[in-house]
């Protein structure tokens, strides 16, 4: 495995200079925001896209420092029931599987999005039960009306440019833990799997070595976060919460840098699983803690992990 980082965590710095970071670090791969919300920092793609000599020049940066692209991230909602809002996804997703396509990265990292509850609809409606029965007669519509028919469409898009979709489990969208993940892949294809991000699923109650094992054959990315679970404020109020990402010391859970949320044992853990379900690729680090400094999150993380990945193939088994 190759140990990597979301670059967007490093947006106040160039291209350049990003990479050189990346690379004194011991990292071997770099994962770039195309647009949406992890926005576009270190590249203009419209540039890339049009301008050959720009892409090689691009193209070069990252390999002269030993680093690899280890996928594309565009992570928008281009099932919004606002038209607008879903053109302006779409195009960003498409432009980012044509430009991945071009510079030879095999993932796009996105979100599967949301629809609303009807054609009129103005909000996303992402429905998390079956009673009462307006929310099953919504999620059917959902599901069949609007997430099948886009996603079939855009991942044979993907397909047709050698470009793989992992998909964020987050809640907030249709996919947002291995079922749906599981059932979205079923209708459009194994173009379709998991960036598989175990801190959305800490705080829903799934643990992340079962899940990988479920997914077995479906993961096509890998991000590195933790999520702290406050046992007082979850014993109260449960999971479910909206109150603000600022609200530390209220909020029943909250992102933290690897290591800070779940210990050495259960990232060990997550990692053999990946192994076990033939994920041998990149761990990248996605930084997202409100306790830690961009540079001392992202420093413990690489250190943490360091220690903890597989970088060597398996042997065989000469004991057996």
């Amino acid at each position: 495995m190759k140990l990597g980082v979301v670059a967007a965590l490093f947006q106040d710095r160039p291209l350049e200079a990003m990479l050189d970071h990346a690379a004194e670090m011991g990292l071997q791969a770099v994962e770039l925001g195309t647009g949406a919300w992890p926005g576009s920092p270190h590249m203009n793609v419209d540039l890339l896209l049009s301008d050959e000599v720009a892409l090689k020049a691009f193209a070069k940066a990252i390999s002269d420092r030993g680093l690899i692209i280890s996928g594309l991230s565009c992570h928008g909602n281009p099932i919004h029931p606002v038209k607008s809002i879903a053109v302006e996804y779409d195009a960003v997703y498409r432009k980012t599987v044509l430009l991945a396509e071009k510079l030879g990265v095999p993932v796009v990292n996105l979100f599967s999005g949301c629809p609303g509850d009807s054609e009129g609809a103005r909000y996303p409606n992402w429905v998390t039960c079956a009673w009462p029965p307006d929310f099953a007669d919504v999620l059917k519509w959902q599901w069949e009306e609007v997430v099948i028919p886009y996603w079939k469409e855009a991942g044979a898009f993907a397909a047709a440019h050698n470009v793989k979709l992992a998909f964020e489990m987050h809640p907030g969208f249709v996919v947002y833990n291995p079922e749906t993940l599981l059932r979205l892949r079923e209708a459009v294809g194994p173009v379709i799997g998991a960036n598989f991000d175990p801190s959305p699923l800490y705080w829903q109650g799934i643990d992340p070595a079962a899940a990988i094992r479920a997914l077995s054959g479906a993961i096509h990315h890998f991000h590195a976060k933790d999520t702290f679970i406050d046992p007082i404020n979850t014993a109260v109020n449960g999971v479910l919460d909206t109150k603000g990402y600022g609200d530390l010391v209220n909020r029943s859970w909250t992102f933290r840098t690897v290591g800070y949320g779940h210990d050495q044992l259960a990232w060990r853990q997550m990692i053999s699983a990946l192994r076990l379900a033939g994920y041998d690729y990149v761990v990248s680090i996605e930084h997202e803690d409100p306790l830690a400094s961009v540079e001392e999150g992202f420093s413990r993380a690489v250190s943490f992990l360091k220690d903890v990945l597989l970088t060597d193939p398996p042997p065989a088994m000469w004991w057996a």
